[in-house]
């Protein structure tokens, strides 16, 4: 009896020791990111949101069926977070191709033509597109700072999901 007692001791502070001293995975740091500036507090957002529905909206969607739109003009877009994660990396990665340095991306507005077929036609869409600087060789006596960035040379991503919602 006593042998066994021993056995099971042996056993218990055999697994207290592996326990204590086997190393511990160590977590990973995941990245503190600050707020970029120019976020707005969400009641700012909202309204915003009505001052554009109070000033803007009925001479928007007068002006869309004007020229033959058959619903409401779009007031927003949305892509999905892969859509936008995936265009930035491919598009960081075509302008590297061409020789650009990306340092921001524009919306634009813009609106469907009469071609567009019966569910886009002279409706109002949104676009992404790159901005940047062509690069420039050390040699050259034009300080990149001094250049305002211009649209780069590489295909927008549109085709985003139109709402008529407000915010929130």
């Amino acid at each position: 009896m006593k042998k066994i007692s021993y056995v099971f001791l042996g056993i218990v502070i055999g697994g207290l020791l592996t326990f204590f001293l086997t190393p511990k995975p160590i977590k990973e740091a995941v990245p503190i990111v600050m707020k970029p500036k120019g976020v707005i507090p969400q009641a700012e957002a909202i309204t915003l949101n009505n001052n554009w529905t109070k000033y803007r909206k009925q001479a928007v969607d007068s002006a869309a069926k004007a020229q033959g739109a058959t619903k409401e003009d779009t007031r927003s877009v949305e892509w999905s977070l892969s859509d936008i994660q995936d265009y930035l990396v491919w598009a960081q990665q075509e302008a590297d191709t061409l020789g650009y340095s990306v340092t921001g991306f524009r919306v634009y507005l813009g609106v469907y033509g009469k071609n567009a077929g019966q569910a886009k036609k002279d409706l109002t869409t949104m676009f992404i597109a790159p901005i940047g600087y062509q690069n420039k060789n050390k040699a050259s006596s034009v300080n990149v700072s001094l250049q305002t960035p211009r649209p780069i040379p590489i295909d927008p991503l549109n085709e985003g999901n139109g709402g008529n919602g407000d915010y929130p």
